[in-house]
């Protein structure tokens, strides 16, 4: 591990990894047990689906959700046309505005579809069939002790969190958006303590930096003053291109950067002397929510996320099964490098998406 490396980026690698083998399983027994519906990750269960239940009406899911309404919408209209839901005042077929927020009413139904109804059979037990994984491949010791440091910040946070990241959006910087929960009790999973640590954090390097954490520990932690080829920032960052993308949105309207060349293939992206100053600001930034934290929660959390992050069995849990969507082009390539080389490969924040809400925006 690189000394200096900050606290977000060991938690963000950790809840990547994590994710992206539940991903993987889910993958796999969805398709067994039939499919029917797109692939989707983590996220939209544990912030969206988990809510229908039995059945739920438009208004008790926008309510259940914490999402501001035109969010809610708009991610329910997604995951009905991914075929997990059906939404309407009643069984029958695709209703005016299918696949998106349009012509919604607060009384209709939301219920499962078939598919969506073995997706649910197969989401809640996954977080505890990785965590058991994790603790024969790492020792049961290892995963225990970052359990234990985890849910030292978890208690001393004073905050309703979402089990998982939120999406993050162009609109909105890439900044994180919290929706309006009230803070739940109970044995929380190893996956859902990551996340809450890190959006803990995330909230406090946001209020504090003019970058988004996504944006800063992605793409702008990799640029130079000298330029650096916009093509080759999916490799050095560990994101998607369509995120890449996304983040480049973002950043060439601002004063940091300066996206130069034409065409697209040619183009590069460099630093301006605002965006390097900016750069040394987050380092400091960085070290005094660290120095924070340590005061606060002790400095255990580092210490056993580094242990697993360095153990040489970490790399077996990212390997997909032959026939996902990781193991086929064009992601491929990618699962390739991450296998090879997992802490230089993974993404030093999760960068969430609507596409699919996957961790490194595929």
């Amino acid at each position: 591990m690189t000394t200096g490396t900050p606290l977000s980026t060991l938690v963000s690698q950790a809840l990547v990894a994590f994710t992206i083998e539940l991903d993987n399983e889910f993958e796999r027994r969805f398709q067994d047990a039939g499919g029917g519906a797109r692939v989707t990750s983590l996220t939209m269960w544990s912030n969206l689906l988990r809510v229908v239940g039995d059945g739920i009406t438009v208004g008790e899911f926008v309510a259940a959700t914490g999402l501001p309404k035109a969010q809610a919408l708009s991610r329910l209209g997604g995951v009905e046309r991914w075929r997990y839901v059906s939404v309407g005042p009643g069984s029958g077929g695709k209703r005016e505005g299918y696949g998106s927020a349009r012509a919604t009413k607060a009384d209709w139904l939301v219920r499962f579809t078939p598919a969506g109804e073995r997706a649910a059979s197969i989401w809640p037990e996954l977080p505890r069939v990785i965590e058991d994984r994790w603790r024969q491949r790492f020792g049961s010791a290892s995963v225990d002790q970052l359990s234990v440091a985890l849910r030292d910040v978890d208690d001393g946070l004073a905050l309703g969190l979402p089990e998982y990241l939120p999406v993050v959006s162009s609109t909105h910087a890439m900044a994180l958006e919290l929706p309006s929960l009230e803070r739940e009790s109970g044995d929380l999973t190893l996956v859902a303590l990551l996340a809450h640590a890190l959006m803990a954090y995330t909230r406090e390097f946001e209020e504090a930096s003019a970058l988004s954490l996504p944006l800063n520990a992605n793409v702008f932690r990799v640029l130079r003053p000298d330029g650096t080829p916009v093509r080759d920032l999916p490799a050095l960052t560990g994101i998607s291109k369509e995120a890449v993308a996304v983040s480049l949105t973002v950043l060439g309207k601002s004063e940091y950067v300066v996206v130069e060349g034409a065409p697209a293939s040619k183009r590069t992206i460099r630093l301006t002397p605002a965006g390097e100053k900016l750069h040394a600001e987050h380092a400091r930034v960085h070290a005094s929510i660290e120095e924070t934290w340590e005061a606060r929660f002790g400095g255990a959390l580092g210490t056993s996320l580094a242990r697993v992050l360095e153990h040489p069995e970490l790399a077996a849990g990212l390997r997909p099964h032959p026939g996902g969507w990781r193991a086929s082009p064009p992601y491929l390539k990618h699962t390739e490098a991450l296998i090879a080389d997992p802490v230089g490969t993974l993404p030093h924040h999760p960068m969430v998406l609507h596409r699919g809400g996957w961790p490194d925006g595929s």
